[in-house]
C-alpha cells in the first residue's frame, strides 16, 4: 500500500443516488457491484468510508456488507426533515448495522451556527462514545468562518478541494494545525474534469481551456487529479466515488508513480467552483 492510497477515502453517493455531470445513465451502483468495491477496497487499504443520510438508499446498501474494517463517516440534514439529530443519528446506525460512528458531521453548518443546542447534543453522543469524531461538510467560505467565530472546534472537516478549487487551503491548514482531521471532496469536480467541453454550457466558458488541456494526460487524469490532493501534507483523507470496480482499480493503480499536474495560475470563480450554482 502507498502513502497516497492510504489517503484516499471512499465515497458512497453514487450507491445510493445517481450522482455526477457525466453521469449520463442515471443509475446508482448495483449492490453486487458495491461489494466487490468495498472488498477491494479493503484489500488495498482503504480505511475510510464516506456517506450521509440524504443520499438515498447508501447507508442501507452499505449495511449489508461487513464493514468492520472500515472508519465510517456519516452526515446529517435536519433541514426539511421530520427527523431530529438523535433520531437520524439512531436510524444512521441501524442502516449502516454498526453500533458505532468514526465520525458524523453536519451537512448544513449554519444549523449548528443557529442551534447551538445541537453541537452539544453531539458532545453527548461523543461522550458516550458512539461517535469518536464531530464535525463539519463546508460549501462554501463564508460558513466555516461563521463557525471558527462561534468557537465550535470540530475534530473532522470536509471541505471540496481539487486542482481548481484552492478557496479552504488556509482554513485546512489552520485547523490541521490544532489536531483537527482534514476530509476533502470533489477531486473531479462531480466529473467536470472529464466532460466533453464543446457540449459545456457557456458557463463553464471560463475553464474550458484549462479541461481541455488537462485531457491530454488521457487516462492518468484521474490519477493525476487525486494525487494533487494526496500530495498535500495538509489532507488527511481524499473522498472520491466510483460506480464500478474497474474505476476504482484505474484511478488508484497509479497514484505512487505519476508526475505531477502543472501549476495553476488562473483564478476561478466561485460560481464554478461550488456544483450547486452550476445551471440546471
Amino acid at each position: 500500500m502507498t502513502s497516497a492510497i492510504s489517503k484516499i477515502g471512499l465515497g458512497t453517493v453514487q450507491f445510493g443516488i445517481p450522482y455526477g455531470i457525466t453521469n449520463k445513465c442515471g443509475q446508482t451502483t448495483p449492490e453486487a457491484e458495491v461489494t466487490l468495491i468495498l472488498n477491494y477496497a479493503k484489500e488495498v487499504g482503504i480505511d475510510v468510508l464516506d456517506t450521509a443520510s440524504a443520499y438515498g438508499k447508501s447507508e442501507k446498501v452499505l449495511g449489508k456488507n461487513d464493514l468492520s474494517s472500515f472508519k465510517v463517516v456519516s452526515k446529517f440534514l435536519l433541514q426539511n426533515s421530520e427527523k431530529c439529530l438523535s433520531k437520524q443519528f439512531r436510524d444512521s446506525l441501524a442502516n449502516l448495522n454498526t453500533k458505532t460512528l468514526y465520525g458524523y458531521i453536519s451537512h448544513r453548518p449554519l444549523e449548528i451556527a443557529n442551534n447551538p443546542e445541537l453541537w452539544e447534543e453531539l458532545i453527548q453522543l461523543k461522550e458516550q462514545k458512539l461517535i469518536e469524531k464531530i464535525g463539519f461538510s463546508f460549501d462554501e467560505v463564508h460558513e466555516i468562518k461563521n463557525i471558527l467565530s462561534l468557537d465550535l472546534t470540530p475534530d473532522i472537516i470536509q471541505v471540496p478541494y481539487n486542482y481548481l478549487d484552492n478557496r479552504f487551503e488556509p482554513f485546512m491548514k489552520e485547523l490541521k494545525s490544532k489536531g483537527c482531521e482534514i476530509h476533502t471532496r470533489s477531486a473531479f469536480l462531480q466529473g467536470l474534469f472529464f466532460s466533453e467541453t464543446n457540449k459545456l454550457n457557456d458557463f463553464f466558458n471560463d475553464v474550458k481551456s484549462i479541461i481541455q488541456q488537462l485531457q491530454d494526460y488521457g487516462n492518468a487524469l484521474p490519477s493525476l487529479l487525486l494525487k494533487y490532493c494526496t500530495d498535500k501534507p495538509f489532507i488527511d483523507k481524499v473522498i472520491f466515488g466510483v460506480n464500478t470496480l474497474t474505476q476504482l482499480k484505474s484511478n488508484i493503480n497509479n497514484l505512487s508513480v505519476l508526475n505531477a499536474l502543472p501549476l495553476k495560475t488562473q483564478t476561478i470563480d466561485d460560481s464554478i467552483l461550488i456544483p450547486s450554482k452550476w445551471p440546471k
